[in-house]
């Protein structure tokens, strides 16, 4: 159980614990898509091949195994080498970057997410951490937290530990006074559990828990979450 007098700030994820991510990636993608075929007519016509776009992806994923935690620089190397290989410009990679990373954070959070954050932002300071990409300035949330730690910023993502104390750092507060809130039972809660912190599960899915070690508490939304903190 969650001991509330040890919490002196909150870290939380971002993708698919304040929005979920996937329809907000697939809405970049075809706006990237539609952008490559006006502006690069070759480029854009293998775009819209699956599986030939699948294997140029695992092919860059695998050449930069130090950018893995940069989904920045893997997608815009993955758009340069497209246009590389299908003889355009490659001088396009950033403009097209940009307009896939403009609807990348353009997302649309879960109904409880705002009213969670001005809630939980006037009690706690806040810290994003997350291994996606998403800019919460751009997204409009940048006024409800302290700081915001990502993969592609640090060096390093969830569940390695140097990110997660980093985020205690920002806080202002050691890590065993931080509550870390996320999606994700590996990468947010039993990652946070081995850097003492205590953690929730935001589990609206209603999927069944299925390690040893137990987050300090499960919550179906954020709605839950702020009750539970003001209990």
């Amino acid at each position: 159980m969650l001991d509330l007098t040890r919490i002196k700030a909150i870290t939380l994820d971002l993708d698919d614990t304040l929005w979920p991510v996937w329809p907000t990636i697939k809405r970049a993608e075809a706006v990237l898509a539609d952008w490559l075929a006006r502006h690069a007519p070759a480029t854009g016509a293998f775009w819209a091949e699956p599986v030939q776009r699948h294997a140029l992806r695992e092919h860059v994923n695998q050449s930069h195994p130090a950018l893995m935690h940069d989904l920045s620089a893997l997608r815009r190397e993955f758009i340069r080498l497209a246009l590389e290989r299908c003889g355009d410009d490659t001088r396009l990679a950033d403009p097209a970057f940009e307009v896939f990373y403009a609807e990348r954070n353009r997302v649309t959070l879960f109904d409880d997410a705002q009213p969670a954050l001005a809630i939980l932002a006037s009690r706690f300071p806040l810290v994003a951490l997350s291994n996606g990409n998403a800019d919460i300035g751009r997204i409009g949330l940048g006024r409800y937290f302290k700081a915001a730690l990502s993969a592609s910023q640090f060096g390093v993502g969830k569940p390695d530990a140097r990110i997660f104390h980093a985020a205690a750092d920002a806080a202002g507060v050691p890590s065993d006074a931080v509550l870390h809130v996320g999606d994700d039972a590996a990468l947010d809660v039993l990652a946070a559990l081995d850097c003492g912190m205590q953690t929730i599960w935001v589990n609206r899915a209603g999927l069944p828990w299925a390690h040893d070690a137990l987050p300090h508490q499960t919550v179906a939304t954020l709605a839950e979450l702020c009750g539970v903190l003001a209990a």
